[in-house]
């Protein structure tokens, strides 16, 4: 048996064992990695216990067909390091991700891939640079071992566009090799493809980033699940995270401005024809202008009720969770500790 969450101290008064808080939570996603699931797990282990860390490994099965979840059970089974979450179907990376931090105990977060390509070995560097006061390390793949045209010049691509969007200055989103604060992870709600904009999710909450390099290893067994087809959802999330930085507590701002602006235009336009039949007798009933006015005018007021609309939602969404629209890092006084 390894070392692992399970180990702990023993209660003297019934004898029971006691459960120690993990130092770290590796959470893993799987799908169809049957093959790469031995030497990964073994890779974490002796690289942790090396470090004599008290860690778990967390698996999110996500719809696997290749027998990856039965292996992940007879595991957990007999080794005391391993949890194993089994999803349903396929939700996706980000879906399992998101599990992975609901069921993880650690007081940091480590997450990767399970086709081998990210390196457990770097674990403990990322965790170090944690230490120095950090919320989220991120892996940069300086030396990704993966094909030029299907994956590499779109998440060039990519990465360029997220890091001028959202002003987040981390070279390669795409790294699942990364490590958090158990805490920052609790303030993120996931969805859609957004596991690739962590940081920048991480950002909007406040946190402190950084990146390192890491090894990156070509992929030993099966097939890349990613590809081009992903660029049209990642496109829609990036949009999302853009409006999240920008209006998320202030949707009206933009709904609001826009409907604003759109009224005025329509009623400047309506001023005018109206001048123009009043003050000179002009036909008006068959110009462009006359329709141009009535659609502003009315976009206008659909956008400035969206923007009324967005804002019940966000006061509901954050008065429903208690959910403060701030994050505090510390609280420095003589008589707090």
């Amino acid at each position: 048996m390894r070392s692992g969450l399970v180990s702990g101290e023993i209660d003297e008064e019934n004898g029971a064992i006691l459960r120690t808080v993990p130092d770290v939570s590796v959470v893993v996603p799987v799908r169809d990695e049957v093959e790469s699931l031995p030497l990964l797990l073994e890779a974490i282990a002796s690289t942790l216990a090396a470090s004599q860390l008290n860690y778990e490994i967390i698996c999110v099965d996500d719809g696997s067909t290749d027998g990856s979840a039965e292996f992940l059970k007879e595991q957990a089974q007999i080794r005391n390091d391993l949890k194993v979450v089994i999803l349903r179907r396929n939700y996706g990376q980000t879906a399992a991700m998101a599990a992975g931090f609901n069921y993880a105990l650690g007081k940091a977060i480590v997450t990767l891939d399970a086709d081998l390509q990210n390196d457990p070995a770097d674990i403990p560097m990322l965790l170090a640079k944690l230490d120095e006061g950090y919320d989220l390390v991120s892996g940069w793949r300086q030396k990704r071992q993966d094909g030029a045209i299907n994956r590499l010049l779109p998440s060039k691509i990519a990465n360029w566009l997220i890091r001028r969007t959202t002003s987040v200055n981390i070279h390669d989103y795409g790294c699942s090799l990364k490590a958090y604060r158990a805490e920052l992870t609790a303030d993120m709600n996931l969805y859609g493809e957004l596991h690739r904009f962590l940081p920048a999710l991480a950002y909007i909450e406040g946190a402190r980033i950084t990146e390192m390099p890491v090894r990156h290893h070509a992929r030993r067994f099966g097939q890349s699940k990613y590809g081009l087809s992903r660029t049209f959802r990642v496109l829609m999330d990036l949009l999302t995270i853009l409006f999240m930085k920008k209006f998320l507590t202030r949707p009206m701002h933009v709904f609001g401005l826009l409907g604003l602006t759109s009224i005025i235009a329509g009623a400047s336009i309506g001023i005018y024809l109206t001048f123009v039949k009043l003050a000179w007798h002009e036909n008006i009933g068959n110009r462009p202008l006359l329709i141009l006015a009535v659609l502003l005018l009315v976009t206008g007021v659909q956008l400035f009720c969206f923007g009324l609309l967005a804002e019940l939602l966000m006061r509901t969404y954050h008065e429903s969770q208690n959910r403060p629209i701030y994050r505090v890092r510390e609280v420095v006084a003589k008589n707090v500790k």
